[in-house]
């Protein structure tokens, strides 16, 4: 037998599924971000659950604590879009500290708020409102930075990581913050959440400057025109946010769990279904270092979206909670996947001074889908039942995925190897090189 072909050894093949950390080795911005990003996640979850407790305790309505998503959908959308266009205009970290320190007050607010002897309910909502409209304006400049701080080779590492961090707050913040809420109350919850805004800024505060190009252009219209029609020439691009919108849209039933929790006759599995999805993106995060071994960016993100719907499909149909469950996992992962892949396309082939904006319009697509998806589950549960709602809309956006594949070839031939705007961004990336700071 030759040494090639001798297995790995078994401490070499866990290394390759161990997530990749050569973005934080490498990178001292990364992982300052990395780090403050983590810090900040926290602290949002806290309120993201006491923000809504509150206004129930206030109003005692339902409705009014479903309004809070009403408030918050326009301002991210719209901001969002100036916002990708502001992050190419400007200097990057000196929007994302700005921004960050206004997410500070707001937390502020909330906490005076909360002391007073009858707290208002009408500064939660415009609280609500301003943090969606700062939150549009920072993430495109988070997104676009990126690709700067991070080594072109090591971008698919860097989206794993950053997933990882998003699914460690989004398992552990929700679960904290009932323990915090329910023993020390609202304004202890909202005093961490501007703590946490502290240590961030400060961490922020150690990035390195990120200027625009010199001829980068003012934020207007016409500059977010020109990252949509730069978006619609890349079919391969325009794919990437039609699959997402597409999944999104048919196979995200998250309202009516509650109702499918009891069709099941499991009550008592509620949180574990809002949870399955997290633990199944938290272990694709955690087993993710075969991912930067991937080229063809585009089917895997075809082919996990698929999956997706074909998990949300199988949760629909089963009648055991624990399979349903199960089914949920598996599509967390596969969402993880494909937000892995776009992530990796968009950084390794959009040139630095339209990454912001682009990163808008990824933010729409972002924002958008799941709201929609929110609706479509909701009307289709009072046509045809809860459980048909689910897999009807998850054989559907099997169907659409493959409709998709098939009028967007692009998407599924994209080879980061051989791409011509992947090969220009590397060697961009390249030639800058040298005046690159030392990690």
């Amino acid at each position: 037998m030759t040494d090639d072909e001798h297995p790995p050894p078994a401490g070499a093949r866990r290394r390759a599924l161990l997530p990749d950390l050569a973005p934080w080795r490498s990178s001292r911005d990364f992982r300052l971000m990395w780090t403050a990003g983590l810090v900040t996640a926290f602290g949002s979850f806290l309120t993201m659950v006491a923000l809504p407790l509150q206004i129930k305790e206030l109003t005692g309505s339902a409705f009014a604590v479903g309004a809070i998503g009403a408030v918050e959908l326009v301002p991210l959308v719209v901001f969002g879009l100036y916002g990708g266009a502001l992050a190419d205009a400007v200097d990057r970290r000196k929007l994302i500290l700005l921004t960050e320190a206004g997410l500070g007050l707001l937390a502020a607010l909330l906490l005076v708020n909360s002391l007073l002897p009858d707290p208002m309910l009408w500064p939660l909502y415009a609280v609500a409102a301003l943090t969606s409209a700062l939150t549009g304006l920072q993430r495109p400049a988070i997104d676009a930075v990126t690709a700067r701080i991070v080594p072109h080779d090591q971008l698919t590492a860097a989206a794993a990581l950053n997933s990882m961090r998003w699914q460690l707050s989004a398992v552990a913040g929700p679960s904290l913050a009932g323990v915090v809420v329910a023993y020390a109350g609202l304004p202890f919850a909202y005093g961490l959440d501007l703590l946490t805004f502290v240590v961030s800024v400060l961490l922020a505060l150690g990035l390195t400057p990120a200027p625009p190009a010199h001829d980068a252009e003012k934020p207007s219209l016409r500059a977010i025109g020109e990252g949509a029609r730069y978006a619609w020439r890349r079919k391969e691009l325009l794919g990437t946010y039609a699959v997402d919108m597409v999944a999104m849209f048919f196979a995200f039933p998250n309202a009516i769990f509650p109702f499918l929790a009891d069709e099941l006759d499991a009550p008592w599995a509620l949180g574990l279904m809002y949870a399955a999805g997290s633990v199944g993106s938290m272990a694709v995060s955690v087993t993710s270092g075969w991912a930067s071994r991937v080229h063809r960016h585009g089917r895997m993100v075809v082919l996990s979206a698929a999956l997706w719907g074909a998990a949300m499909a199988a949760a629909g149909w089963l009648p055991n909670v624990w399979l349903v469950l199960l089914c949920l996992a598996v599509a967390g992962g596969a969402d993880m996947v494909s937000g892995l892949f776009r992530s990796t396309m968009w950084n390794q082939t959009i040139p630095d001074g339209l990454r912001g904006r682009l990163a808008g319009i990824e933010l729409l697509s972002y924002a958008t889908g799941p709201q929609l998806g929110q609706v479509r589950a909701g009307g289709m549960a009072a046509l045809v039942g809860v459980r048909a709602s689910v897999w009807t809309g998850g054989l559907a956006c099997v169907a659409s995925i493959g409709l998709l594949a098939l009028a967007l070839p692009k998407l599924m031939t994209y080879d980061a190897r051989t791409d011509e705007h992947a090969r220009r961004v590397r060697t961009q990336r390249e030639a800058a090189a040298p005046a690159a700071p030392a990690a």
